[in-house]
């Protein structure tokens, strides 16, 4: 009789993760992750007690791909700018993983864009303050703004809908980064909310 073949549990993660890469993360069964390995499902189910669990190890896998691309992204010379373009690429390189981790609605296990922009503030925050002389909450607000923008570009480009190229894209995160910032420094309380928005506006309209 033939020995069994045995996998551990980052090989049955592999194999799930390029499914996942490949399909998607609904294409993770017993049979396909099977497959994948060339073996029957019952080495998967000596690690896991059901697919969710392998799913929830899955979707922790691809939120450690976006990390590196963001890491990478924070070693660039202008790390705020490094990281908007490491999200964009991780899109556009990733794009069933960028599914998965902010377009799939968040189980028991957490997940889903919110989180994702909290790991992204962790990662950011200190970078910010420092190149642009930030307190923590305001590097945060920041961060959050620029996030969203970058954000809308990178679900176009998942779903098929963004015709800016590269530079039009990383021109307009420019712009907004600018406006952010010198918005934030010229109007006291604004990221806490604490301004006088009438006369703010009434002072812009008046130029």
């Amino acid at each position: 009789m033939p020995p069994s073949v045995k996998f551990t549990k980052d090989e049955i993660i592999d194999a799930a993760l390029a499914i996942t890469r490949e399909k998607g993360i609904d294409a993770v069964t017993a049979r396909e992750v099977a497959k994948g390995l060339g073996v029957s499902t019952r080495p998967i189910f000596t690690h896991y007690e059901s697919m969710d669990e392998l799913r929830r190890d899955v979707r922790e896998r691809a939120k450690g791909c976006y990390r590196d691309y963001i890491e990478r992204g924070l070693r660039e010379p202008i790390p705020f700018l490094g990281v908007g373009q490491s999200y964009i690429r991780f899109a556009r390189e990733e794009p069933q993983l960028y599914r998965l981790i902010f377009l799939t609605k968040p189980d028991e296990a957490g997940g889903g864009a919110m989180e994702a922009l909290s790991l992204s503030q962790d990662l950011a925050r200190e970078s910010i303050m420092r190149v642009y002389h930030m307190s923590a909450f305001e590097a945060d607000c920041y961060f959050r703004d620029l996030w969203l923008v970058v954000f809308s570009f990178a679900t176009m480009i998942v779903t098929d809908e963004c015709t800016l190229t590269d530079e039009q894209m990383s021109a307009v995160l420019t712009e907004v980064s600018l406006a952010v910032c010198k918005a934030y420094k010229e109007i006291p309380g604004l990221p806490e909310g604490n301004f006088d928005r009438d006369a703010v506006f009434s002072e812009l309209t008046k130029r």
